[in-house]
This record gives C-alpha cells, structure tokens and sequence, in this order.
C-alpha cells in the first residue's frame, strides 16, 4: 500500500510532448520555472495564428532555403513559403508537425541533433522564438547549426532582451493541473551572443532590436566571402551596435 501514493503521483506527470501537444490543441498551459514568477502562461495562442509584422521583420533575414528549428505549429515555417522560400519545419512534437503540415507546409517529426535532409546545404538555419534555448546549451545547439549550413549560410536568431548572463533553467508545463517533467532550456540575451558566437566558430553579421524584440544573423566564421565577408567585418559585433526598425 506504501507505493500508491507514488503512483498516483507519477500519473499526474507528463513528459514535456505531451503537455506542448495539449497546449498546440488549445489548453491552458503554463511554464514553470522559466522567469521571476512561478509560472508564465505560454503564448501558444500566438503561435497558433499567422505570422506578424514583427515576426516578417525576422523572417526577411532568412535567404534561400531555409529549416525551421522548433517549428512548432508551424506559422513561421507558413510564412517562409509565402515568402517564397523552400523551407522545412522539424519540430520532436507529432502534433506540431501536423498542425504545420495542415498550414500546407513540409515538416518531419525530428530531432535537430538526428540526421537530416540536406545537411550541409541549407542557406539558413532559424531559430525563431527563442529556440537557441532548446536543450539548454546554445553552444552545442549554434555548433550544430553550422553543420547544416551551406559555406555560405547564415543562421537566424530571436533572442531575449539584452541584460544579464545566459541562463541554463529546468522548466517544465504544467496542463489542466498536471505537471510535465523538467527539462533544460537557456535563455539568450541579445548582448550575450557574441561570446557564443565565438565559441561556436560563428561571427555575428547584424543585431536588430525592432519594436521590443531582438534577432541577429550570424555566419562560419571561416565562411564568409565576397559582400556578407564586407558586412560581417563593417559590423563586427559591439554592445552598441543596433540598428533600429520603426
């Protein structure tokens, strides 16, 4: 009898799928653990719907072919079509992957550390959403971007707001009174990149602040050539270095 309350408890958990799956089909979910409050409400609601203007600001860094890190439901990876790009939306989560696909987009259910299509070859990697967090190791993740990307790629970031080291939290979902497992997830902010960028063999093309939120392009370091090598070296990467979009 000692071990039902045990049981009981472990029937309240969920792995972290399963809670951003419920939250993709439209339940209340919350991040625990994530900032200074105990749990912030997820903005799934936004990402159910179309891109932004905001968002487009992003996007109009992405060139050629690009895939979609943590695609979720897919509204970027939508967008980038319209665009006129080729793109893919990976995403671990089944439901993210058919709610993507249901927007008329290409997705695969995958790991970015698994094997993909067409690594070395793509003309850029995003990271929209934060997703330089994924796995709690933005260096390992920037590395393996690099891999995907064509000599003259570039990868695509949306960052935190400038202000404070990078944060390594565990964080989980919490869905209809459940609770989801704890996973590693870090937090970037946007005057931070740089010493990642280096220790990712990465250089920083440009810095954007624009209307709240942050992105950037980077580049190989050793890849660069031609008019993006003239860029990268006019805008080599400084605390105040910005440029505004109204």
């Amino acid at each position: 009898m000692t071990s039902l309350p045990q049981v009981r408890e472990e029937r309240l958990h969920l792995t972290p799928a399963a809670a951003y799956a419920a939250a993709l089909r439209g339940e209340p979910c919350r991040v625990l653990g994530l900032g200074d409050d105990p749990a912030t409400k997820l903005s799934a609601r936004r990402w159910l719907g179309d891109a932004d203007p905001v968002d487009h600001r992003l996007l109009s860094l992405c060139r050629g072919a690009t895939v979609d890190v943590g695609c979720g439901p897919g509204r970027m990876t939508q967008a980038l079509l319209e665009r006129g790009h080729a793109a893919l939306g990976i995403d671990i989560v089944a439901e993210a992957v058919h709610q993507t696909r249901a927007r008329g987009a290409v997705a695969l259910q995958r790991d970015v550390f698994s094997t993909l299509p067409g690594e070395g070859r793509w003309d850029t990697v995003l990271f929209a959403d934060g997703n330089v967090g994924i796995g709690g190791n933005p260096v390992r993740l920037l590395r393996r971007a690099a891999e995907l990307l064509a000599s003259t790629g570039t990868v695509v970031v949306d960052l935190s707001q400038p202000g404070g080291p990078v944060q390594i939290r565990h964080i989980g979902l919490e869905v209809s009174g459940r609770r989801s497992r704890f996973f590693p997830w870090a937090i970037v902010p946007a005057d931070q990149l740089e010493l990642l960028a280096e220790a990712s063999a990465l250089q920083v093309l440009e810095l954007i602040e624009h209307r709240g939120r942050w992105f950037a392009e980077l580049a190989k370091a050793n890849g660069m050539s031609g008019r993006r090598a003239c860029e990268g070296a006019r805008n080599e990467w400084s605390p105040s270095l910005r440029r505004r979009t109204q």
